[in-house]
């Protein structure tokens, strides 16, 4: 690839991670929309269910923008505590705990509660 080529689709990948609505941003409402009931995720554990790792700050950026369209409540930080601030931080506390989520101190007890995103696995031909 030349560099000219190489720049272009670098500016093209830049624009596409931060135009709104797009597949990214759609794999990533789905992640957080299939979290049940009862059952919580870190923004990383989003991130990487959707396929994007790396964008665990867009989670954030998602649910703030998505408002009560999601269970923003459902999504905490990466040791169970609710990372938000104030009114917010209580209002996630009490909807946690009106689904019966349970916390030890501030933080969501994660061997009982965290929900599990399912896997899938690609098999290579020849059964490795």
């Amino acid at each position: 690839m030349t560099p000219g080529a190489h720049a272009r689709l670098k500016r093209r990948l830049l624009r596409t991670a931060t135009s709104p609505g797009s597949f990214r941003d759609e794999m990533i409402r789905r992640a957080v929309a299939s979290i049940p009931r009862g059952k919580v995720s870190s923004y990383k554990a989003v991130a990487a269910a959707a396929g994007y790792p790396l964008n665990h700050r867009l989670v954030v950026k998602i649910l703030r923008e998505a408002g009560e369209r999601l269970p923003w409540h459902r999504v905490l930080g990466a040791q169970g505590d609710i990372r938000l601030r104030g009114e917010a931080a209580l209002e996630q506390h009490r909807r946690l705990e009106m689904e019966g989520v349970r916390f030890r101190g501030k933080r969501v007890v994660l061997t009982d509660f965290e929900h599990q995103f399912e896997t899938w696995t690609i098999n290579p031909p020849g059964g490795f």
